[in-house]
């Protein structure tokens, strides 16, 4: 009985408590939703850069990163800006000169704790402003060789060539040798072929040549070069050499088809494509009296 004198003044304070957050909400109420009237027209204000800025940049010369670019810095100019206004509005004692310093004491803050998350953005626009390829590119970065389909800030989206689509941080992008397959209209492309030792070279040169050059994937402002290569086991090899387009698809379909007319052209030249050959050789003389008698339809075994 005693204790219950001591528990009437703390629910008293609990309540007085409730009622003054209460108070204080509702008097900031009308400051909240302005707020959120603010960060609601920033959104629109963001897309509507957007929109119109791609308008304009593509009416533009230029490389398509470095409009990207533009692009991303000024949404992200008109967000810095909407949340500036939005900190002003909720909270009446802030200066913009004073969210400016708490945004700077933040970004070095966020900077430490999402070290990775930085360095990609970073990465993201050397990228975009500097990086010899865009949007549709083929590039190879190790095992990945695939098209570009999207460069951003944070990550580049690479669809490859079986269809999957690999995501990578802008950060490998920047570590790694990184292969821009269609940097050039054209591409060189270059097979083995060997020809038996008992074929003239000269001649088989000539028909390898001509079945090259009759291809119609291949570039013919571009001197097809086929050099007689080296001394192999069991032919002597051509290293034949052609240009053609630089997508993956069009130097594996250039490829099919002069490795098909290569082969059909030494066939009809009588010149052969050799397999391979091995030749045994023994010490010692083999002795041939079993076979022989065998021959002669002697018996081979008893007495």
């Amino acid at each position: 009985m005693a204790d219950a004198p001591n528990k009437e003044p703390s629910l008293d304070a609990a309540v007085e408590n409730v009622v003054g957050i209460s108070s204080d909400f509702v008097a900031h109420a009308p400051l909240l939703v302005a707020g959120v009237v603010v960060l609601a027209a920033t959104w629109a204000a963001a897309n509507l850069f957007a929109s119109v800025a791609r308008r304009v940049l593509e009416r533009q010369r230029g490389k398509r990163g470095f409009k990207d670019l533009l692009r991303e810095l000024g949404v992200t100019a008109v967000w810095v800006i909407g949340l500036l206004v939005t900190a002003v509005v909720v909270f009446p004692g802030m200066t913009p000169t004073k969210a400016l310093a708490g945004l700077g004491i933040g970004s070095v803050a966020l900077g430490f704790a999402f070290k990775d998350i930085v360095e990609n953005f970073l990465a993201g626009v050397l990228i975009l402003w500097r990086f010899p390829f865009d949007p549709g590119d083929y590039i190879r970065l190790g095992d990945i060789v695939g098209r570009v389909d999207q460069i951003t800030v944070r990550m580049t989206l690479i669809r490859q060539v079986d269809g999957e689509l690999v995501i990578l941080p802008n950060a490998a992008l920047l570590k790694q040798p990184v292969n821009v397959l269609t940097d050039r209209p054209h591409r060189r492309v270059t097979v083995i072929c060997g020809v038996a030792y008992g074929e003239d070279v000269d001649a088989a040169r000539a028909v390898i040549e001509q079945a090259v050059a009759a291809c119609d994937s291949i570039d013919d402002r571009r001197p097809i070069e086929v050099f007689a290569q080296e001394f192999a086991s069991s032919s002597i090899n051509f290293e034949v050499t052609w240009w053609t387009g630089p997508t993956p698809t069009e130097v594996r379909r250039s490829r099919d088809q002069v490795v098909a007319a290569v082969k059909r052209s030494l066939h009809e030249a009588g010149i052969e494509i050799p397999f391979p050959y091995r030749t045994l050789t023994f010490k010692q003389p083999l002795e041939l009296g079993r076979a022989d008698s065998d021959a002669r339809g002697e018996p081979v075994g008893g007495d």
